[in-house]
Parts: C-alpha cells; structure tokens; sequence
C-alpha cells in the first residue's frame, strides 16, 4: 500500500484507517454474498441487514431517544438548509431564529428567508466571528418556529460547548463538523443534521436525526424527496439510498463503539489532540496568532494565521512535502486550518506540533 499522508482536510476528511481496510478487504464481494456492497439491491436482505445495523449502531452510539428518528438522506447540509424551513417555517405564521456564529450558519439563513420570516439572533460578524454568544446576548422570539445553530463552525473554529436555552422551542444544529466527536443529549433537539464527510463517512450521505412529531408540519403538497415524513415512513428508502456509503458510515460507528471505546473516550482524545496544537500557538509569543477567543475554541478546526502572506505559504509548501497536506484555511480567511477529526490519529498531530515548532524557530 502506498504510504498515506496525514490528510487535515476539512471535508471530505481522513477516514480511520481500519474502516478504510475492511471496506478494501470486501470491496469486490462481501463475504457470504458474492457481490459488492455497491451491487447490492437496496431492497434485497444482504442490504436491508447492512442498513438496519448502521442505523442501530448510531442510535446505541448517541443514545437516541424513541422520540426521534434517524434518517439517511443525500443532498449534504445545503438541501438541509433548504428542507428545515420547508418542513418547519413554510406556511406557518412563526418565525424562524437564526444564531450565526460563522460562515455555514449564514448560508443556511440564506436558504430560510425564501420560506419564511426570520430573526437573527446573534451575529457575530463585528468580530469576524471569533467567539460564541453568551445567552444574554440571544434576542430569541418568543414562541419561534425554531432556533437554528451551527455547533462548529468548520471555516472560523468555533465551537459550542453547551446548547443554548430557547425553552420549549424546537432547537435545531448542524452538527455537520462535530458530529459523533462526543456525547450529545438528543432529548434536547428537535433536529440534528451532519453530512457525513466529516467524522461520520465518506461525502454523500448526510444524517438527519428529528423529533418524530415535527415531520407532522409539511403540507403534502410539496416535493416529495423535500418532506422529511416520506423518508421516515419508508426508513429511508422513499428513494434509492446512498448505499455504499451507509455501509461505510456503519463500519465508522462500529469502529467508534469496538476499536474506540465510545464517544466519552473519543472526545477526551479529541480534546487532548487540540490542546496539543492550541498550546504551540498559545506559547507562540504571536509567531502562531489563532482565529478563534480561547473559551469558544473548536476541537475539530484548528484555525490561525502567521505574521504575513509569505510566511503562510512558506509553512503550507513546507508542510506538505513532510506528509502534512491540506492544511491551507478556507478560501474565504485564508491563513491555516488543521481539521483534527476523530479518525486523525494522535501521531499525526504530534508531527504537526514538532514542524510549528521547528518552523517558528
């Protein structure tokens, strides 16, 4: 095999390395069935197997209540941006809440105010989006539709580190780029969504876990692949689903419930992979200058700058040709950006560290 890079993409993202393995080992013919799992008819047993096993292994790992159920979709987070106001917002006299804390959670306004009136809540654009509301700052409405957030914010490296408190109102998260990286109390949600192509999966599958009760609000009248209870009727079947990368998402679970020890051990390594480069940065003496206040620090998104353009570049080419690749930031900030999700080993962050090191020096 040809030896792998550490790979800090920000999505599509490393993969562990043992799922990769035995997706490699049975790509030709899963065993006992003689074809592909991307052969294999969605209706058929062989399948039907594979999708029921991913669906309960995600529910053990998160410990999703019966109040809610677990949907298999495509589309990534742009139709879920679409789909939430369609299925929530859209015909209601309510209004949606809307708390931007960075890039995605301002594209998925974007989408919103086409189905509906909307609040924002907070936005944290006078500052670049370099820190998270306190709940003072939320203006909330009463009685909303929903109350919309981003969890991490993968461009700006913010994360929550608590929900926020709106009542009895339908709290809904992207939870596209820290999903499955700890604990999460479900009960708390009305509506959890991550495509998968970060923690979760290869890029095409995406997971919507809803309040059972909050699929009753679309009218039937819209298209059908757009009404959330068309899905959950079918168990995901209403259309063809993404077939192979639901059996890969399983293999993640899998290796997060057997290889990992469960989400409370992961998020202890995740914390202690990003300690490891915030404190380089912290010790830096301004030679490393991070994006994000301390307190609202993602674990996922590492993001910083150096001192100028040059130096970026010179650190970017450098890296790279030491097997430390994608590491330049988003397009639209620039600077650095190490996307240290769950299947990037602890190695490949300490060799990270080691080159900051030598880099500054």
């Amino acid at each position: 095999m040809p030896e792998r890079v550490f790979n800090f993409s920000a999505g599509p993202a490393v993969m562990p390395l043992p799922v990769l393995e035995e997706a490699q080992r049975n790509l030709v013919a899963l065993p006992g069935v003689g074809s592909s799992v991307m052969e294999l008819s969605h209706r058929g047993k062989p399948y039907m197997a594979i999708h029921a096993d991913a669906k309960a292994r995600l529910v053990s790992l998160l410990n999703i209540p019966d109040t809610h159920d677990v949907l298999f979709l495509q589309g990534g987070s742009r139709l879920q941006f679409s789909m939430i106001p369609i299925n929530l917002l859209k015909g209601t006299e309510k209004t949606a809440d809307y708390i931007l804390t960075g890039s995605w959670g301002k594209k998925a306004l974007e989408e919103a105010v086409k189905e509906g009136k909307t609040n924002v809540a907070w936005d944290g654009k006078p500052t670049n989006y370099n820190c998270l509301p306190k709940q003072a700052d939320l203006k909330l409405t009463p009685d909303a539709a929903y109350v919309h957030m981003t969890s991490n914010e993968t461009i700006q490296g913010v994360q929550f580190q608590a929900e926020p408190e709106v009542g009895n109102v339908p709290l809904v998260s992207d939870l596209s780029s820290d999903f499955m990286s700890r604990p999460v109390d479900i009960s708390k949600y009305g509506l959890i969504y991550a495509c998968a192509q970060k923690n979760a999966g290869p890029a095409g599958v995406t997971v919507v876990i809803i309040r059972k009760d909050l699929m009753e609000h679309a009218s039937s009248d819209l298209p059908g692949y757009l009404v959330y209870r068309n899905h959950a009727e079918n168990d995901s079947m209403w259309n063809t689903p993404p077939t192979f990368g639901i059996y890969l998402l399983g293999l993640v679970c899998k290796w997060l419930q057997e290889d990992m020890g469960g989400l409370e051990k992961i998020q202890k390594q995740n914390e202690a992979k990003a300690k490891i480069l915030y404190d380089v940065i912290d010790e830096s003496n301004g030679f490393y200058i991070g994006h994000a206040l301390p307190e609202d620090r993602s674990m996922m998104n590492v993001t910083f700058k150096l001192g100028d353009e040059e130096s970026e570049k010179r650190f970017l080419a450098e890296a790279n040709e030491v097997g430390l690749t994608q590491l330049g930031g988003h397009r639209s900030v620039g600077g650095v950006r190490a996307s240290i999700y769950n299947a990037m080993p602890v190695e490949g962050v300490e060799k990270l560290r080691d080159f900051m090191l030598k880099f500054k020096k």
